[in-house]
């Protein structure tokens, strides 16, 4: 796992911590801004890890568990723009892909909004390949699915 110094990822726990995880997920994603009680519900279904720089929150990851006969996970990660292209993003992403392992995935996906070039970069230098383009119904903004070639559990 990609070790950055002073870097710390940890479960998302409480109210404090669900809302940092919703400030990073609304900055690097604003139109699929969420409210705290989205988050909440969100946090039931999926493991949201929150990374900080010390006492500073640098970003945050989602863990989809593995669904249907693929086993397909969802990994994402996500850093704020003022602290990319420190690794934490790479720790965010390889401790999520772990976890994705260890609950039996088989195939890896990630979602990216098309607009933010750093992701889809960080994306495709990790292996991922675009699957599909779509604009969710009544947006206007054009989402990327992008998967990872299967690996042996």
């Amino acid at each position: 796992m990609a070790v950055v110094a002073g870097l710390r990822i940890e479960p998302v726990d409480g109210d404090r911590m669900l809302d940092q995880w919703r400030h990073v997920h609304n900055v690097i994603v604003p139109p699929a801004a969420m409210g705290i009680d989205e988050v909440r519900e969100r946090s039931g279904r999926y493991r949201l890890e929150n990374a900080y720089l010390g006492d500073v929150l640098v970003g945050c990851s989602t863990v989809r568990p593995p669904e249907g006969e693929e086993g397909v996970a969802t990994v994402i990660a996500r850093v704020l723009p003022e602290y990319r292209g420190r690794g934490f993003g790479a720790a965010l992403y390889e401790k999520g892909l772990g976890y994705a392992h260890v609950l039996g995935a088989r195939v890896i996906e990630t979602c990216v909004l098309a607009v933010n070039e750093d992701g889809l970069r960080f994306a495709e230098v990790r292996g991922f390949v675009e699957v599909d383009r779509y604009v969710l119904e009544g947006e206007t903004d054009l989402w990327v699915d992008l998967r990872l070639a299967p690996f042996a559990p």
